[in-house]
């Protein structure tokens, strides 16, 4: 079921006064893992919720997240739940930036009683086990978007 797009907007807002607060664009996901295989399975269960994939590697998506504001970030964790660790403080500053509001994150992991995962409880929305299926991970998205959009 595709999702609404109601305040799908650019990068900046032009009534804003500081001119640096970003809004997002909830109709975009990031998804950024090491793995692309990985990558393209979670970018086509993102387009089957009717939402538009931005897919990267980690190094790569920190560029992207200097222009893009996605209303949700789905990380592939990796083995140790630590492959995209190096994106967290910049995802927490957009986060400051935009008022707290997006973007959501979504944690992909092999293993949810990792220690880390304890820790990265404020940071991440949702932590969603791997194998990635349809099943687990579309209910997800669609959730976080429709909060997000609120």
């Amino acid at each position: 079921m595709p999702l609404s797009n109601s305040r799908i907007g650019s990068s900046r807002r032009p009534d804003d006064d500081r001119n640096d607060a970003p809004i997002a664009d909830f109709s975009r996901v990031l998804v950024v893992g090491k793995s692309p295989i990985n990558r393209v399975v979670v970018s086509r269960i993102v387009e089957r919720s009717g939402l538009k994939p931005v897919s990267e590697a980690p190094e790569a998506a920190a560029k992207a997240l200097q222009t893009l504001v996605p209303g949700t970030v789905v990380l592939d964790g990796g083995a140790d739940n630590r492959d995209c660790d190096m994106l967290l403080p910049d995802i927490v500053a957009m986060r400051r930036l935009a008022g707290g509001a997006a973007p959501s994150i979504i944690l992909l992991s092999t293993r949810n009683d990792a220690p880390n995962i304890h820790d990265l409880s404020t940071l991440v929305d949702a932590v969603v086990a791997k194998p990635i299926t349809p099943e687990n991970l579309q209910p997800v998205i669609h959730r976080l978007a429709l909060r997000s959009q609120r």
